[in-house]
């Protein structure tokens, strides 16, 4: 088939279109800052942006599905319109343009960040209510999106939302935020830990599952693709065991470290990178729920996340190999 792909050069696109390829599918990607993700590959460009119409167009034309992955992840204050043009009108965007010219199927990467994560003691399922009314951003942004664009779904258009949890994974060409996390753990570069974590899932799994719905999913239902929720000293644990020296990471209160994260704000300035505490990531790390089913995902998608220290080994591997640590 012929697929069109946003958000390719991210770390489930650098994944996604690898498979696709290996499959023989012909693969379109809207290329917008970066292209390190399919440098080498066989794969068409169209050069662009989420909120030009006439690019989506052409990105989109003679193809039969279009993965939506393009997003703005924001956990450093960035402000409500900016993330709202990328998230929600983006999303509008391209499943406008993926309507008009005839696509079948649409598949929207959503976040398990667009559900409601509280109460926390009741597991989380594909039931829980959209965070329409979330404080954070990027929560209410992915929800707005994911409400909408299920509303598009038609015999004609038949759309599928995917949810993952905390990706990680290799292919991490920019890395991402939580790729960052695991560099410096590894390099000892950062200064604490804190309490909490995340339900970590590897990349590889969530692409595979992209796959899957392809021919797999129920248009108009969405899937969570969760791993296993583990803490963040856990994580630290299981990356120190790669490395010569012991990690000594302390952990700090959360409300030490919420006393410090102006100056943590001001140190990655100084550095040109996105801090990686701040109050939004601290409420999340807080918050997350520790009961997230993939069940549906399970039976529908063949969806099969491998074990957590399997994917730290070969994250380590990617990087090492590329040069990252």
């Amino acid at each position: 088939m012929k697929i069109a792909v946003t958000g390719a050069g991210g770390h489930v696109g650098a994944n996604l279109i690898r498979m696709l390829l290996q499959q023989n599918h012909k693969v379109r990607v809207l290329e917008h800052t970066d292209s390190r993700a399919w440098r080498g590959l066989n794969v068409e460009m169209v050069h662009g942006g989420l909120e030009e119409m006439a690019v989506l167009k052409r990105l989109c034309h003679d193809c039969e599905v279009v993965f939506h992955l393009a997003a703005e992840m924001s956990i450093d204050g960035e402000s409500y319109d900016k993330i709202y043009k990328i998230n929600v009108e983006g999303t509008q965007n391209v499943a406008t343009a993926a309507r008009e010219a005839g696509v079948k199927r649409f598949i929207h990467f959503s976040s398990i960040h667009a559900l409601k994560q509280t109460p926390q003691d009741e597991v989380v399922d594909e039931t829980r209510p959209l965070a329409l009314q979330a404080e954070m951003f990027y929560e209410k942004t992915k929800a707005l999106a994911e409400k909408w664009v299920l509303e598009q779904n038609t015999p004609d258009f038949r759309v599928i939302v995917l949810n993952p949890t905390a990706i990680i994974g290799p292919f991490d060409f920019k890395p991402s935020y939580l790729g960052q996390v695991i560099q410096m753990i590894y390099k000892g570069t950062l200064p604490g830990l804190v309490p909490g974590g995340y339900n970590w899932v590897d990349v590889r799994d969530v692409a595979q599952a992209a796959v899957n719905a392809m021919e797999k999913g129920k248009p108009g239902e969405r899937y969570l693709l969760s791993g296993e929720w583990q803490s963040l000293k856990h994580l630290a644990e299981i990356i120190c065991t790669h490395r010569k020296k012991k990690c000594r990471l302390p952990v700090f209160p959360f409300w030490l470290a919420r006393t410090g994260v102006p100056f943590m704000a001001v140190y990655a300035k100084l550095k040109k990178q996105h801090p990686l505490y701040t109050r939004e990531s601290l409420a999340i790390l807080r918050l997350s729920n520790k009961q997230i089913s993939h069940e549906k995902a399970r039976k529908a998608l063949d969806f099969s996340p491998r074990p957590l220290e399997e994917t730290v080994s070969d994250t380590l591997e990617w990087f090492k190999k590329h040069h990252y640590i």
